[in-house]
């Protein structure tokens, strides 16, 4: 059985919106929360988000909160 912070059964996935410049972060679901980690440095650790934060964030960012104008 794996604790919240084993990571050994974790499979991350690119996001969809990556590019082909290697600037990518990879999402997982993990045992309770959403798991965030950059993928060029993928042993460097990740962001932990309750996955109704990660929720609202997706939502925000769908809407263009996040863009620059």
């Amino acid at each position: 059985m794996s604790t919240p912070h084993d990571l050994s059964h974790a499979q991350w996935r690119k996001s969809s919106r990556s590019g082909g410049n290697g600037n990518c972060v990879e999402v997982a679901d993990l045992a309770v929360n959403i798991g965030v980690r950059d993928s060029k440095a993928p042993d460097a650790g990740h962001l932990a988000f309750r996955p109704d934060v990660w929720a609202a964030f997706l939502l925000a960012a769908r809407n263009g909160r996040f863009d620059l104008r």
